[in-house]
């Protein structure tokens, strides 16, 4: 149960580490419109409150990108230099190309899915794209061109996850805004914390500050369905594992069958010492209790020292993607495990244990 857990557990923070390494720990939004403007909001206020770091702007946009002949719709990430460092970029570059380059004005970054759906080469100087950004508030009339339009340089592929890769391309802030028609418009306000801050206080204090209008999420609750997914597969897991462990649990009552049996011709000898009947049930119930603890003991041990090994050694290897497998030992698990294994051990003791009482007497 313990390295099934912890590996699940592991298992489970390499995937929320995938798919929430781009987010902020705290990201402010505007209700009724999809952009804002920064003063807007009282930022100064902001950096006062207690746990937070840095404040970060972000621009989202739909955007289609060309190079050549070949087309693709991606969504454009506009960062300043704050999300960079604190989002650390630099550890999700492809080969670290591009890395001096994370803050240059008119060079960008593409996920690898599109990168490579491009035909865009790591380190070429051919790596020129088209920006197409639809402009806003357009009166349609016939002839008149809706989109803006910029040529960029892509200096290197990112390796986020599945869903970042294909869709992802990062530029700057001050160079994209020149794409829109609102200068300075955000999409969001990244807000990054300090290392013990607990983002749900934080969170609080921000949304009283901001008023009603504007909706203020934790990373959590930004990746709900991520973190909802992993504890219920968790709990099933959990599950399954407590039913096998309840099918083991037969072979404590095969255990005390043949040691009732082996001792029933001592209980006159019991009996004439003067050990009622309630004393003889407590002698095999407490073995069997015994027998219990040894075996939660004896497995955890065992479990500690093959998932230490994975730890520190990596001797088994994740499919595919040439790491080792994760393990991460959680101090609850260990809890469940001892309570429930006590528990089914005291069932599966307590009621075979009387009725072969019974049936000796």
């Amino acid at each position: 149960m313990l390295i099934l857990l912890s590996a699940f557990n592991g298992i489970e923070h390499m995937v929320a580490k995938l798919y929430t390494a781009f987010d902020a720990p705290i990201t402010i939004q505007h209700k009724a419109r999809k952009t804002f403007l920064l003063n807007q909001l009282d930022d100064a206020a902001l950096k006062k409150i207690k746990g937070v770091k840095v404040l970060s702007k972000e621009r989202e946009e739909l955007i289609v990108l060309r190079k050549d002949q070949r087309w693709i719709n991606a969504t454009l990430h506009a960062v300043d230099p704050v999300f960079i460092k604190e989002a650390r970029v630099n550890q999700h570059l492809i080969n670290n190309v591009g890395a001096g380059a994370l803050n240059e004005k008119g060079r960008v970054f593409l996920g690898s899915d599109i990168f490579s759906k491009l035909k865009l080469g790591l380190g070429s100087d051919k790596n020129d794209v088209l920006i197409y950004v639809p402009k806003q508030n357009l009166s349609m009339r016939l002839g008149a061109n809706p989109f803006n339009t910029q040529q960029f340089e892509v200096a290197g592929a990112l390796n986020y996850n599945q869903e970042l890769n294909s869709t992802v391309m990062l530029c700057n802030f001050d160079v994209a805004s020149s794409l829109f028609d609102q200068e300075g418009a955000l999409s969001r306000l990244n807000i990054y914390l300090e290392p013990k801050a607990d983002p749900r206080i934080v969170q609080q204090e921000i949304q009283e500050l901001v008023g009603s209008e504007y909706k203020v999420r934790t990373q959590h609750q930004k990746n709900e369905l991520i973190y909802k997914t992993s504890k219920s597969e968790r709990l099933v897991v959990f599950i399954i594992l407590v039913f096998v462990f309840m099918l083991a649990a037969f072979n404590l009552i095969a255990a005390l069958t043949m040691l009732i049996h082996e001792k029933k011709e001592n209980f006159h000898i019991l009996k004439a010492m003067g050990l009622n009947d309630r004393g003889r049930f407590m002698v095999f119930f407490i073995q069997g209790q015994l027998l219990t603890l040894f075996g939660v003991v004896f497995g955890l041990f065992i479990g500690f020292i093959i998932c230490w090994s994975q730890q520190f050694l990596g001797w088994l290897i994740v499919p595919g993607a040439n790491v080792p497998f994760p393990i991460v030992f959680d101090p609850m698990d260990i809890v469940a495990i001892i309570i429930s294994s006590v528990f089914i051990g005291l069932i599966f003791t307590y009621f075979p244990t009387r009725f072969l009482m019974k049936k000796t007497k």
